[in-house]
């Protein structure tokens, strides 16, 4: 049962690492209409979470076994392959603060542990947390399964991209918690394809999100931070 609780807060989109400052790439893509009514919004999240799962989801599972191993370098290798595939300011900044957020979180709440470790790493001159990765390290200092990691984080990104939409879009609760459940349903099938993936695997091809988030930095109005 203490396990459960423990995903659910850590896993929960109030949780104090700055989410609901971002859209994840939905606001420029409302902007420009690439997104215009609930069934686009459906394939819009359904192409942000799969890139999270064969992106972002390897660096967490490979964060998360290193961790276990007690392997900070390779949490380091985890942190910098997130943020070397990031090719635009915006998720970048998006990533680094939400991963910093999460690392000073855990250490109020958790204390020591090898995330602890990182942060100070990141603080002296080293490559900088990133959410995934803080995620995997986190849930692994708690003694969860790269499962339920792996299914936070996942439920994380499309969350983010459906409370935004709630506010840009004319949708409503009811609606994104639909496409919500649908986005769930395929959690176990990603996670079945990424799981054996190592770093060097990872792939993050979305031109047109790159696209969006690039006219996003020049747009005149702006609600979210990308």
């Amino acid at each position: 049962m203490t396990d459960t609780l423990r995903v659910l807060q850590f896993g929960d989109s109030v949780f104090p690492v700055g989410a609901f400052s971002f859209s994840n790439g939905l606001e420029s893509a409302v902007q420009h209409a690439a997104v215009r009514d609930k069934e686009t919004l459906r394939e819009f999240v359904g192409s942000v979470t799969r890139t999270a799962a064969t992106g972002d989801g390897v660096a967490l599972l490979v964060a998360h076994r290193a961790a276990r191993a007690g392997d900070l370098d390779l949490v380091r290798d985890a942190d910098e392959a997130v943020y070397l595939r990031k090719l635009n300011e915006e998720t970048r900044t998006m990533t680094v603060r939400m991963g910093r957020k999460l690392a000073e979180a855990a250490g109020h709440i958790v204390g020591e542990s090898l995330l602890a470790q990182r942060l100070r790493d990141a603080d002296s001159g080293g490559i900088a947390v990133t959410y995934p990765v803080a995620l995997g390290v986190l849930f692994a200092a708690l003694d969860l399964d790269e499962r339920e990691a792996f299914a936070a984080h996942q439920y994380g990104a499309a969350l983010m991209v459906l409370s935004a939409a709630v506010r840009l879009m004319r949708v409503d609760h009811l609606d994104t918690q639909a496409i919500l459940f649908a986005v769930n349903e395929t959690v176990p099938a990603m996670y079945e394809q990424v799981a054996t993936a190592g770093l060097d695997e990872m792939q993050t091809f979305a031109p047109m999100a790159d696209v969006l988030a690039a006219a996003h930095l020049h747009a005149h109005v702006r609600m979210f931070m990308n």
